[in-house]
């Protein structure tokens, strides 16, 4: 095998027009790397938004894009001794997962956890990182608190839904889909309300005017503005991103008031600056996956032909779960 088929991204644009897959030379690792044989890549926003220059990392063009994937270790460099060839790993870096081989650090190596097949592998780490970061590191979650999280039905979602449960905390999910609201159930959550009505008249319904502890936001704009009126007391508001395109604005007078807290969350980043803690963090994050917490609901597979297709589903939002690529 001299040659390996990828997801290259050779321009910027916002239609994805400046993606491709193309035939890349097979590389061989340096000292402190492991190349891997992708057997399952999963899509993540983030991916989308580096095809367009929106994101905050921005790789030196041409790059491939993807974040995540499982697979065998084809060959190690020098000095990695905790995976060998043939052995089944996760690999999570900023990008090269959506081809048929990734060449990794290290350090974002990792055996893949018991309990999971190789698209499941693929798909629970960027997801069950952020939500753990989320609720354990940013929020304190305690058992019995209630928690809402928007955009629930996406990866990152359907992840915070299963700790916030696991964690003990009464979970209320939204979406603007029933039959991905009926997933989402099936996955944990408590209740679930349709952002076609009244998101607050419907969060005091349910917690009886008292509103809730922890709010999960990965939309932003108009949904984010609700959320602060959603909050009850001392009450802990979590931004992930802005799937919903507008960035929105605080007045700091109802912080004052409501004695809230606005928290942000860069999950990746909140490990790269402390990296000891960044690693009890991907600890957690395996034996949960082990335990059973942690199960990605994968809505869609494609092969690597078809990955710049998986890119549009979630730039349209069309999909439940994730989406991973089977070379």
């Amino acid at each position: 095998m001299t040659g390996y088929r990828a997801l290259v991204c050779e321009a910027l644009t916002d239609d994805l027009s400046g993606v491709a897959v193309r035939t890349l030379p097979l590389p061989v690792p340096g000292p402190h790397q492991v190349l891997v044989r992708v057997r399952a890549a999963a899509l993540n926003f983030p991916d989308l938004l580096m095809t367009q220059g929106r994101y905050q990392f921005k790789p030196e063009m041409p790059f491939v894009p993807g974040l995540e994937a499982a697979g065998e270790v084809v060959s190690v460099g020098d000095g990695v001794t905790h995976v060998r060839p043939g052995d089944a790993v996760v690999a999570h870096a900023r990008c090269g997962a959506i081809a048929e081989c990734m060449l990794a650090a290290a350090d974002e190596v990792r055996p893949m956890p018991a309990g999971l097949d190789f698209a499941a592998a693929a798909a629970f780490h960027a997801a069950a990182i952020t939500a753990y970061v989320a609720l354990v590191r940013r929020a304190d979650l305690q058992p019995g608190e209630t928690l809402l999280v928007h955009g629930a039905s996406g990866g990152v979602g359907m992840a915070t839904v299963q700790l916030g449960r696991h964690l003990g905390a009464r979970v209320i999910a939204t979406g603007r889909s029933e039959d991905k609201l009926a997933t989402v159930r099936a996955h944990g959550a408590h209740e679930t309300i349709n952002l076609a009505d009244d998101l607050r008249e419907r969060v005091m319904e349910l917690t009886g005017g008292r509103g809730v502890d922890v709010v999960m936001d990965a939309v932003g704009g108009d949904v984010f503005d609700a959320s602060l009126r959603c909050l009850g007391w001392g009450g802990r508001l979590l931004v992930v991103g802005f799937v919903g395109g507008r960035i929105p604005e605080v007045k700091a007078n109802y912080i004052l008031i409501k004695n809230l807290s606005i928290i942000g969350v860069r999950a990746g980043e909140y490990g790269r600056r402390d990296p000891a803690r960044g690693a009890e963090n991907v600890r957690a994050i395996d034996r949960l996956a082990s335990a059973g917490v942690f199960r990605p609901h994968i809505g869609v597979r494609l092969p690597l032909d078809r990955a710049a297709e998986g890119l549009a589903m979630l730039a349209r939002g069309s999909v439940t779960g994730k989406v991973v690529i089977e070379p």
